[in-house]
């Protein structure tokens, strides 16, 4: 190992290494504030890029800089106008928004900065000291466990439910996993549901779903009902005055034990191959609002820190954790890291557990790089913080052109298809109902990118078993299904009790 890390460190701090880390960062974090341009995208678009690059180690760190350069700057769109373009950041808008429209900005930029810097560096230390044994542990996982994985992630509806809105969030979750469904299926590759459409045949585009339930009805809500969204802001003043750009020392005690326990939990799920940065960012938030205390419980969805923080934290670590079954298995843990895998065997490299023997240099000069690429962006996105939560200080009759404008741009880019804008614009007027009646639009976006992982893994569990006998077969299987339940019938059976003893209160 220590040999390994000198061969990585003469490698990564080369001349050419280190601007390939520079270049990747910058190239990632512009493209992810962009509502739309996912880290897929631009990586699919520069592998001829790095392939003429001839050298192997500095291809890969071009590529990786691209994309976790790309998870850390997604954050923006979510924070600043509520357009997740990437599924890792869709829980950071949960509260990152609410706070940058109570005038704190600055300080939800900052928070997200050092997070995502946190989670993105424990993650590379993990990686160095745990990436050869847990390859072997990635692989007890099978088509069973991921289901149960899934349900895990779906029972985290209880922590964006709010309160006493549980089967409110219950019903959008369930809507989500329906509009999963439409494309082919998952056992015999056939059309459903999209009646006779050749553009639904691989079903609705997340980018397409995400703006629509996020950005679109941001838009129509703050031309329909200006008041309303002004009394949500919820300090009185105005949210486009930048202020509060540090964090101070009781915010930062409040987050650090957030960040150390979502920097290992998500560094972990990140290792699985299926899970990714989505799965944990949604993991991270619904953890921590279930072991806060009622009174910070309350603030989740409102601008909580914590509830900020955990995300960021999480997806980063979740990065830098995918890379355990890409190099030592060479196993593609999501679309992302499948894209990067063409790029290694367009090097001719072949990821594996011979990687670490055969290609040490290829191997260890990542591990590095990431640490040195978690400092640039951590350096690049600091000092413009200031500049950029000035996006809040456009007026609003020129903010929502903006939104629609990379609204409907991210949607056509994401699939190059006109058909996705109607359907965009169809599922934002339906989204803006929703709100309008008080109903969470997040368990909808979570039911809809779990449903389809959900699927083919419960169905290759039940070829592979013959039927539901893998829930008892698999011990471990059935202990993430308990873990779900508990995950729903906890915060229920707390919350129950804390409204009985209010009205024993109120009673006296």
């Amino acid at each position: 190992m220590l040999e390994g890390l000198m061969i990585g460190l003469t490698t990564a701090f080369s001349v050419t290494n280190i601007l390939m880390v520079i270049g990747g960062c910058l190239i990632g974090t512009f493209i992810g504030m962009l509502p739309g341009l996912g880290p897929m995208s631009i990586i699919a678009i520069m592998i001829p890029v790095a392939i003429t690059l001839g050298d192997p180690s500095a291809a890969l760190i071009l590529l990786a800089g691209v994309y976790y350069g790309a998870i850390f700057g997604g954050s923006t769109s979510s924070i600043l106008i509520n357009a997740p373009g990437v599924a890792g950041t869709v829980a950071t808008s949960f509260d990152g928004y609410p706070m940058a429209r109570a005038g704190k900005a600055g300080k939800a930029l900052t928070i997200a900065a050092i997070s995502s810097f946190a989670g993105g560096t424990i993650g590379a230390i993990l990686l160095m000291i745990f990436a050869p044994a847990l390859s072997s542990v990635a692989l007890l996982f099978h088509s069973a466990e991921y289901f149960a994985l899934m349900v895990v992630g779906l029972s985290a509806i209880a922590a964006f439910a709010g309160t006493g809105n549980v089967a409110k969030a219950l019903l959008m979750t369930l809507l989500g996993l329906i509009m999963a469904t439409v494309g082919e299926g998952a056992l015999y590759n056939l059309p459903r549901f999209t009646m006779g459409l050749m553009d639904l045949q691989s079903g609705f585009g997340f980018i397409t779903l995400a703006m629509a339930m996020f950005a679109l009805p941001e838009a129509m809500y703050l031309v329909l009902n200006p008041g309303r969204s002004k009394a949500e802001d919820g300090s009185g003043g105005d949210s486009s005055e930048i202020k509060d750009l540090r964090i101070t020392r009781e915010e930062a005690r409040k987050i650090a034990p957030v960040i150390g326990r979502q920097s290992v939990q998500g560094f972990f799920i990140g290792v699985l191959p299926g899970a990714g940065a989505t799965i944990a960012s949604f993991l991270g938030y619904a953890v921590e609002r279930n072991i806060a205390t009622k009174e910070e419980q309350d603030e989740f969805g409102k601008g909580s820190i914590k509830g900020l923080a955990a995300p960021e934290t999480a997806n980063n670590a979740a990065c830098t954790g995918s890379f355990v079954p890409l190099l030592t298995l060479g196993i593609p843990g999501s679309g992302t890291t499948a894209i990067l895998l063409g790029a290694l065997i367009a090097l001719n490299v072949t990821p594996g557990p011979r990687l670490m023997i055969d290609d040490p240099q290829i191997f260890w000069s990542v591990i590095i790089s990431m640490y040195l690429g978690n400092l640039v962006l951590l350096i690049l996105n600091l000092p413009l913080i200031p500049y950029i939560a000035k996006v809040l200080a456009v007026p609003r009759s020129f903010l929502i052109p903006f939104i629609l404008f990379f609204t409907l741009m991210g949607a056509y880019i994401g699939q190059n298809n006109a058909t996705e804008l109607l359907i965009l614009v169809g599922f934002g007027f339906a989204a803006t109902i929703l709100r309008f009646a008080d109903y969470p639009l997040a368990p909808l976006l979570i039911g809809f990118i779990l449903g389809s992982m959900l699927e083919d893994n419960f169905s290759r569990a039940m070829q592979l078993y013959d039927g539901l006998g893998f829930i008892l077969e698999r011990p471990m299987t059935l202990g993430l299904l308990v873990l779900a339940g508990l995950l729903v019938i906890v915060p229920s059976y707390r919350s129950r009790r804390a409204r009985l003893r209010a009205e024993g209160v109120a009673d006296d």
